[in-house]
């Protein structure tokens, strides 16, 4: 059996012949740079693997490991660990960095959130992570369809703790609240790279949002972990990197993620250099010194990567700060 990874800019969605990136087709051609060794990842072949991606395809599932053509799937499915995308693969905003399809979604599927939970359960998950497209069409931005994915884990799977990875609810009133309000275990929204870099790099979001969406977790509900991803390779520089650091921890963000850019197709950013394992050590270093309860920071780290034992690692660093602070 083989893995379905589309990463050609010129097909997408359900049809071959619907452009994948239809706002990216008139951009010059950036060749994608040879990988350094330390990129390398096998071909995925575990028998484990293709159960999961059975099990995906059975409970007519989307997942980001897929869409975003992530480096670490032949890893992950292989220890039944998948990331599910909920509220379609199509999405409203065209990010220079995703692979994930643009165009207009569709109409939201009622009975995705009780799919997700049934595979929740069946895949016997300590820790599940749920993210999304971001769904500008829509009033909420998709929140009360978040809201009801978690409600249906908790139904069907108790024990599993819960951890999104959510767009920004730009312009969405009272969206967050209703997504705070279900109470996940883990709140991710990833600011992805520094400002200066948003024009081009994410055009379709606001880094100050994106840090007040953060902010604002805390101040809904200080249980809620809250985390946040940066991708390095696309042009920073090492002082806007603290300065995001800082930015974060004023937010009093918990579990910072920092991977390396990998450029999906030839229409999409371009590499402007691999940052070595040294180097992402460095930075690991500097988020720990900053104050972060949990930080991951390698070339093929990722904001799911390794999410249940980076969870139980977040939730024993808090216990340990409670009692240094007693």
């Amino acid at each position: 059996m083989s893995i379905r990874v589309v990463i050609d800019h010129r097909t997408g969605g359900s049809s071959p012949n619907k452009l994948r990136h239809p706002e990216k087709a008139h951009r010059p051609d950036n060749p994608i740079a040879r990988k350094p060794d330390w990129i390398r990842v096998k071909a995925p072949n575990h028998p484990v693997y293709h159960e999961t991606r059975a099990l995906m395809r059975s409970n007519k599932l989307v997942t980001v490991c897929e869409e975003a053509a992530c480096p670490n799937i032949g890893e992950c499915w292989s220890q039944r660990h998948a990331t599910m995308m909920i509220m379609g693969e199509i999405c409203t905003r065209a990010c220079a960095f995703c692979n994930v399809t643009t165009g207009l979604p569709h109409a939201l599927d009622e009975d995705e959130p009780t799919r997700v939970a049934e595979a929740v359960a069946r895949l016997g998950l300590r820790h599940v992570v749920i993210t999304s497209v971001d769904r500008d069409d829509l009033e909420d931005g998709g929140a009360h369809h978040f809201a009801r994915v978690i409600h249906a884990i908790r139904a069907a799977a108790p024990e599993t703790t819960i951890e999104i990875l959510t767009p920004d609810f730009l312009r969405k009133k009272n969206a967050l609240e209703v997504v705070v309000e279900a109470r996940p275990d883990v709140f991710n929204h990833n600011l992805e790279t520094v400002p200066r870099l948003y024009p081009t790099i994410r055009p379709g979001a606001r880094y100050y949002q994106s840090l007040r969406l953060l902010d604002r977790v805390k101040q809904l509900d200080a249980s809620i972990f809250t985390k946040s991803g940066l991708m390095l390779g696309l042009g920073e520089e090492k002082m806007e990197l603290a300065q995001v650091m800082d930015d974060l921890r004023v937010a009093d963000v918990d579990f910072i993620t920092m991977g390396q850019y990998l450029q999906p197709t030839v229409k999409h950013a371009p590499v402007a250099r691999f940052v070595t394992p040294a180097e992402f050590e460095d930075y690991g270093t500097m988020a720990r010194v900053k104050g972060f309860l949990q930080v991951s920071s390698s070339p093929l780290t990722r904001s799911s990567y390794h999410a249940d034992a980076d969870f139980a690692a977040l939730r024993d660093a808090r216990n340990a700060r409670l009692k240094e602070d007693q």
